[in-house]
């Protein structure tokens, strides 16, 4: 009787183990698997939130089969800790183990509404932009300058909105001083900045902020995303370049940055500057001559006159050998690495060509028949207005 009983118990346990090994796997490949969302959702996370509440709002649009499955595997993959808060897009068929890794990643927002501020170097620009979740394609709802625009109605009841994220957008060669005064009259920005940091050294980037965050934090962050552009590019660099420190390094980065208009013609812009150096000769570009006029301090607005391509400054390569005293804007990692990773090429000489880009010559010959041509462009379009 008892062995019979002994037997009974030993066969009911194998089957509960067997059960219950089966159990987990069904509940791991359900974990893994592809989720019965049909349409892409945009996820709201907010600020304190739990694991809990992101389980009950996945589960009421429809993104996942089972909240306490979902909250078990959070918890066996021991990530409840990691949650961010944002605004996440979850694609359809998301399974719940890949809605776990977009919530517990960079915790970058990736969808819903946004106010991005834009500093260019010619102007500041508001736009206020949501993300279609079924489109991926952001929707442009306000845009405005602004220090020249009025605010367009409705926009500040939207900027209200709680499910609202900010990002300064900092392009390509604006320099130092624009950024700072750009940044002073970004209102859902706190703190002061009170010294404008070296030129060159803040990195052209998209930064996502929350409202009231400090402008002396933003500029530090900007600084150390430049910094390590520059140390990788530096590490990365061409042997033989006539560059003796990562400064002069920054300097030809944002000579490059301001001289190219077509973004593939940047290495072949820097391979003349390189050339140039290393031959002794003149670097005689515009650009440094305009930074000269206006220390960076906005746009100059009008052609130069000749009396400022002779005018002594410590920018103006028409006057001074070598490079200029400091960089004349914030380059970006393309023209940083351009700069240390040119072209290589037999050119000395480039001249506008009509098109947005430039036309590249080895002689002076050859670069005088570019100008000639150049200027036959320039008359034809002046006699058509």
């Amino acid at each position: 009787m008892w062995r019979n009983f002994t037997s009974s118990a030993l066969t009911f346990l194998l089957v509960l183990m067997f059960c219950a090994g089966g159990m987990l796997l069904w509940a791991k490949n359900q974990y893994s698997a592809e989720g019965p969302l049909e349409q892409a959702i945009c996820l709201r996370v907010e600020q304190g939130s739990t694991m809990g509440h992101v389980s009950t709002s996945l589960a009421e649009q429809g993104a996942i089969s089972s909240g306490y499955l979902f909250r078990v595997g959070v918890n066996y993959s021991d990530k409840a800790a990691d949650l961010k808060a944002g605004s996440f897009l979850i694609p359809a068929g998301a399974s719940m183990e890949g809605i776990v890794d977009l919530v517990t990643g960079d915790g970058r927002s990736t969808c819903g509404s946004e106010i991005v501020y834009r500093i260019g170097v010619l102007r500041s620009e508001v736009q206020l932009r949501e993300l279609d979740p079924e489109t991926n394609r952001f929707e442009e709802k306000f845009s405005f300058d602004p220090n020249a625009d009025e605010v367009p109605a409705g926009f500040t009841e939207a900027a209200e909105s709680g499910d609202l994220r900010y990002r300064v957008a900092l392009a390509e060669g604006a320099t130092s001083w624009q950024v700072i005064e750009a940044l002073k009259a970004a209102d859902f920005l706190t703190g002061e900045v009170t010294e404008v940091p070296a030129e060159g050294t803040l990195a052209p980037d998209s930064y996502e902020l929350r409202k009231g965050a400090l402008r002396g934090e933003l500029v530090e962050e900007m600084t150390r995303r430049q910094t390590a552009i520059l140390d990788e590019a530096w590490q990365n660099r061409a042997e033989g370049l006539p560059l003796e420190t990562k400064e002069e390094a920054l300097i030809l980065a944002s000579i490059v940055e301001k001289e190219t208009g077509v973004a593939e013609e940047r290495k072949q812009v820097a391979s003349v500057f390189v050339n140039r150096l290393k031959q002794g000769m003149r670097l005689q570009t515009d650009p440094t001559v305009i930074y000269g006029v206006t220390e960076g301090k906005g746009a100059l607005g009008r052609g130069l006159r000749q009396s400022e391509l002779r005018r002594e400054t410590p920018w103006n390569t028409y006057v001074i050998d070598g490079l200029p005293v400091t960089p004349i804007a914030n380059p970006g990692r393309a023209a940083i690495e351009a700069a240390l990773n040119p072209d290589d090429t037999e050119y000395l000489f480039f001249v506008a060509d009509g098109t947005g880009g430039h036309a590249f010559a080895k002689t002076l010959s050859e670069h005088n028949d570019n100008v000639a041509k150049w200027r036959k462009i320039e008359a034809e379009r002046n006699a058509s207005e």
